[in-house]
């Protein structure tokens, strides 16, 4: 699988965890630049991720993602 198919399907479920089809992620997105996006919502984005790629992230990874290119990182390595 591709980055840019990646980061569509991460698209796609940033949409669906935030409720907001116009919502648009890029690889430099933090949690500043998205309304609403707080603790919990952070937990519901990465069991969402999980379930969409069929992939469990450790808690050192969680806690190392500085922004959604960081993740999309670690699902592009895990696709190999």
């Amino acid at each position: 699988m591709g980055r840019a198919e990646i980061i569509d399907k991460v698209n796609g479920v940033f949409r669906d965890v935030f409720d907001d089809d116009s919502l648009r992620i890029g690889e430099q997105t933090t949690a500043a630049d998205v309304e609403g996006w707080d603790s919990l919502k952070h937990i519901s984005l990465i069991e969402a991720v999980e379930e969409e790629f069929g992939m469990r992230f450790t808690m050192l990874e969680i806690n190392g993602m500085k922004n959604v290119g960081e993740m999309i990182s670690i699902i592009e390595q895990r696709a190999v």
